[in-house]
């Protein structure tokens, strides 16, 4: 028997050697999957199959390279370099060269990136000379990019009154227009975009049979890695080419179906037994990553879910230490934990930065914890992304303010001058350019004057240039008068950035908009906090000094130097960790507010599931009692998902409350489930992302005010209300003690020793606090 085989436990070991008839392979967290996946392919090629009779799926590049690479070490790169391994798009797409014909392409068809999709879908729209605010080309991609993936073509998509219904309540009735004449145009250009791949290869072997059993007696064996993320299409093609033989295993997790944002089905894994009768199921059950307290933990939450693959996932790692809850007063207080704990994990432990990683349902919570890691001077680095202040909405609403405080900034004046678009093309914008260099002067100065600089415009571009200069002279009118939360929360409005943002609930403009409230909210903090430290005047200047050293740590960062990770759940799958912190464990946020059917909960508690189990030796939960909302500050009830876990896996905090806390919130919730998710995938599903209307921007959390005590203030007589020795609870910075108070009346301050966020002096006369003992 060969080697590798020995290498493999019994439930590995049973998958790898079963051939006879499909088999579906549940593999928990940690439990080797991608080995099962390699080994069963080495197996294969030992035992008569040969490399190019085999077809391999998978959902990345990288995936394939790596899962080759180790074949390879198996079997020899000779025989390895046949196998048709790679990406669903990748392989598709050569299958669709070869049979271009068929389908009415040439051979070499060109394959549309996203920037060619929206370019092309653009020329629709100014075409049909349709409002492209109303008709967003990223809403419209969106839009024709679900239907594809469900298989629904053009002709069929003009056919269904429910879509035709879903497109009137967005307010694009003509949507099924642009659709058609997209795909049209893409015919005519010879090109397919990266949703044609899969439709025109279903397409292909649906309308010719002979060319699908030719392929199918080709592959004699198709594995499919991730089969959880598989969306319909996918799914049908597979099912197309295992119709007669069935030689096909799949791999995945229904535990760690995450998205079906993107169109991913949960019901191909959880169905796939139904759908080959004589199929086995195998579980790989041994957990290799996580401690035996995290994986039992984990068990305890996953166990809530209804819709599942039942399996006991175990380990015989260490037992490990009960996770850890914190409960923070606010965001602010979370940030200095969770900065504390990763300081302590370093100092005290030895382990290195780089085995700790900070996950967060959001990317618009990286802010926090960003500027408390800078604070304590720990190193980290944001995944997959930008630094918050690196983002390109954060950078744009920057140069307005920028603008504001210093109108000759070329660089800000450049970026903002047609964003949102205001038709200032860069034909104009050059004109400028030009007449600023030639007379030696700003920017600013030739807007003010095109005419006087003999910058050649016509009436109407005159005129839309002096709206521009309006809105910043405004702006600038504003920085000597407005604090900068006043100043700055009303240029992104009046900016048009927030109605640019607000108009689709796209995923990549919900990231946006949840990105610029925090910015907000931000802002919001730099007022509050200087004011408590006794500063009266706070001017959008004082914000931009501030934020322009964390941008300039940003473009200093040591690439090769180990950092803590800072990510979102989503793209923390597939990944592990020493140390795990997962953040912002409240209802409203995770999960989600949005999330209000029982499906949507169950897919927040996987991802909640995939959060805990990317953990080797800790993991770490933590929840804030208060967060800012817009500036102002909203109280938060802690997750139902702390109390889905088993109690004797956790260390509480010391809060009686919150077990009726999260309670209260869940039988209010509960409440108001629907249950139209249970029925086939309509176009009002498919299709979450109409674009609403924006006068003020709305929490998307379901949050209270927090009553805080106003007992700090100071009395007419000038006594101060605190000594030292006191033990006071902070609305931002938690529980401190008071070590010195100096001053009277309105100039009265205390310095607070606080338990996370260190020592800081307050200004009584603005402090928000209660004295507690």
């Amino acid at each position: 028997m060969m080697n590798y085989l020995d290498e493999l436990n019994q439930s590995q070991r049973d998958a790898v050697l079963y051939n006879e008839g499909p088999l579906l392979v549940i593999a928990g967290a940690g439990s080797g999957k991608t080995r099962v996946l390699t080994y069963k392919i080495a197996y294969l090629l030992d035992n008569g199959y040969e490399p190019w009779s085999i077809l391999a799926l998978t959902f990345t590049n990288k995936a394939a390279r790596e899962m080759k690479e180790r074949i390879a070490r198996q079997v020899g790169m000779e025989r390895a370099r046949y196998l048709w391994m790679g990406t669903f798009h990748s392989v598709f797409s050569r299958i669709l060269r070869a049979e271009a014909a068929a389908v009415g392409f040439t051979p070499n068809f060109t394959i549309y990136d996203a920037a060619d999709s929206k370019s092309l879908v653009k020329s629709i729209i100014k075409e049909m000379k349709l409002d492209d605010k109303t008709y967003r080309p990223g809403m419209v991609l969106g839009r024709i990019s679900n239907a594809k993936n469900h298989l629904v073509l053009p002709d069929a998509y003009a056919a269904s009154a429910e879509f035709y219904r879903s497109d009137q309540d967005a307010k694009i009735p003509l949507m099924r227009e642009i659709y058609a004449r997209y795909w049209e145009r893409c015919r005519q250009s010879d090109a397919m975009d990266f949703d044609d791949l899969l439709v025109y290869t279903f397409l292909l072997f649906r309308q010719h049979p002979d060319i699908c059993q030719r392929y199918a007696e080709r592959f004699r064996y198709i594995l499919v890695d991730e089969y959880q993320d598989t969306n319909f299409a996918q799914h049908s093609i597979v099912l197309q080419l295992t119709g007669t033989h069935s030689h096909v295993c799949v791999v995945g997790d229904d535990a760690q179906s995450i998205y079906s944002f993107r169109g991913a089905n949960i019901d191909n894994i959880l169905k796939f037994t139904q759908l080959y009768k004589d199929a086995r199921l195998f579980k790989l059950e041994q957990n290799y990553r996580s401690t035996q307290t995290i994986v039992k933990a984990a068990n305890s939450l996953i166990a809530k879910n209804k819709e599942q693959i039942r399996k006991e996932v175990f380990s015989e790692k260490d037992k490990g230490e009960p996770i850890p809850v914190y409960s923070a007063y606010s965001d602010m207080e979370e940030g200095e934990i969770v900065a504390n704990k990763i300081g302590r994990l370093h100092a005290r432990d030895g382990y290195a930065y780089s085995d700790c990683a900070v996950l967060y349902r959001t990317n618009a919570q990286s802010r926090i914890f960003e500027e408390s890691l800078r604070k304590h001077n720990l190193p980290y680095r944001i995944y997959g992304g930008l630094s918050f202040y690196q983002r390109k909405e954060i950078k744009d609403v920057i140069a307005y303010f920028r603008l504001a405080v210093n109108p000759n900034d070329e660089e800000a004046f450049k970026r903002v001058i047609n964003y949102p678009t205001r038709g200032i093309g860069d034909t104009t914008l050059n004109k400028l350019i030009e007449a600023a260099t030639r007379e030696k002067v700003s920017l600013w100065a030739v807007l003010n004057e095109p005419l006087s600089y003999n910058v050649s415009i016509n009436k109407g571009m005159h005129t839309k240039l002096q709206g521009f200069r309006d809105l910043i002279a405004d702006f600038v009118e504003g920085v000597e008068t407005k604090d900068a939360y006043e100043l700055g929360s009303g240029i992104i409005r009046q900016s048009g950035i927030l109605g640019d943002i607000y108009q689709d609930r796209s995923p990549e403009n919900l990231s946006r908009q949840e990105n610029i409230e925090e910015l907000v909210n931000g802002i919001h903090d730099f007022c509050s906090m200087r004011r408590e430290e006794g500063n009266d005047r706070i001017r959008l200047t004082d914000y931009l000094s501030e934020i322009s050293l964390l941008t300039d740590q940003d473009s200093n960062a040591d690439e090769d130097q180990p950092k803590v990770t800072l990510m979102t759940i989503h793209s923390a799958k597939g990944l592990e960790f020493k140390n795990v912190f997962v953040v912002g464990m409240e209802e409203g946020l995770f999960p989600m507010k949005s999330s209000d059917s029982y499906r949507a909960l169950e897919e927040e508690r996987r991802l909640f599931y995939v959060a805990i189990t990317r953990a080797e030796d800790h993991c770490f939960l933590s929840y804030a009692k208060s967060r800012r909302q817009y500036g102002e500050t909203e109280f938060c009830c802690p997750s139902r998902f702390l109390k889905d876990i088993d109690a004797r896996y956790l260390s509480l905090p010391q809060d009686t409350s919150l077990t009726r806390q999260v309670d209260e919130y869940s039988s209010r919730f509960r409440s108001n489930f629907s249950r139209r998710d249970e029925s086939p995938v309509s176009a009002t599903d498919m299709f979450a992302d109409e674009p609403r209307r924006f006068v003020k921007p709305q929490p998307q959390r379901t949050l209270r005010k927090v009553p805080v005590s106003s007992s700090a203030s100071v009395g007419a007589g000038g006594t101060a209300p605190v000594s030292p020795g006191q033990q006071i609870e902070h609305e931002r910075f938690g529980k401190g003690e008071i070590l010195r108070v100096e001053g009277t009346g309105d100039n009265c301050k205390a310095t607070v020793r606080f338990q996370n966020a260190g020592e800081k002096q307050l200004l009584l006369k603005y402090a928000r606090f209660k004295v507690i003992g």
